[in-house]
């Protein structure tokens, strides 16, 4: 099973160097899209021998981040001839990501969407890969969505009658559905991977319950914050020190 993934990353590249090496060898190829001003994420693309695309389609530089276009600049240098994954720079899949592909008997049709849990502090994270909790476990039989530290986040729906959507965190779909291009035309990256998914009618939408994938922010933040660009505090060990010496600071007063 061949997958070809793109991944859009500006002003990510903290949470990039934490993601990237554990996602780039499910998949037969990874691109990286960023911008020019990026250089960050251009440096953990680099250390980690993965290609990259700079280009100013996001507009980021004129405070725009129009995602689908930028995403549309990466399709267009994949082969595109099997499956096609796009998956947000802040996610990690999980290790059983392939072999759980590999038996969902996956339509060539089909949108795929996945769970995520919501990891909120650098800190929460480190804590978790100290002392792993499997989600997949008894031997493959169980998926446990409560036995990990992190919550379970919401799914979406179209609207009360559209069902459920896959959104842009993480969407897998193949050549042969003919869908090989994103929504263009919005200047933050609300709506575009949404608009995209109902390109497909609710039958070919589907879940796969065997993935569960993490979502790693550096604090528990309002949806939206980051949708024309990061403003969410870095996800680094010096910003959980600051923040830990802030709250010792807090008690003593």
């Amino acid at each position: 099973m061949k997958i070809e993934c793109v991944t859009t990353c500006v002003g990510y590249g903290d949470i990039l160097a934490h993601t990237l090496p554990r996602n780039k060898n499910l998949f037969e190829s990874i691109l990286v899209v960023t911008a020019p001003e990026d250089k960050q994420t251009q440096k953990v693309c680099d250390y980690y021998r993965v290609p990259y695309l700079a280009t100013d389609a996001f507009g980021t530089r004129w405070g725009q981040f129009c995602k689908g276009l930028a995403i549309n600049e990466g399709l267009a240098r994949l082969k595109k001839d099997a499956w096609i994954c796009h998956l947000d720079s802040d996610i990690v899949l999980p290790p059983n990501f392939r072999e759980a592909l590999g038996h969902a008997n996956l339509a060539t049709h089909s949108l795929y969407g996945a769970d995520r849990v919501e990891c909120k502090s650098y800190l929460d994270w480190m804590r978790f890969l100290d002392n792993p909790e499997p989600i997949v476990a008894g031997n493959g039989y169980f998926i446990h969505t409560t036995h990990s530290p992190f919550q379970i986040a919401t799914r979406v729906k179209m609207d009360s009658k559209g069902g459920y959507l896959p959104i842009g965190f993480f969407q897998l779909w193949h050549a042969d559905s003919k869908i090989l291009k994103y929504p263009e035309g919005h200047s933050d990256a609300g709506r575009e991977d949404s608009h995209f998914a109902t390109l497909w009618p609710r039958d070919k939408r589907q879940l796969l319950p065997e993935i569960i994938v993490y979502h790693l922010e550096s604090e528990g933040a309002e949806m939206g914050v980051n949708w024309k660009g990061r403003k969410t505090k870095p996800f680094t060990i010096n910003s959980a020190v600051r923040d830990a010496m802030e709250a010792v600071r807090k008690l003593s007063i």
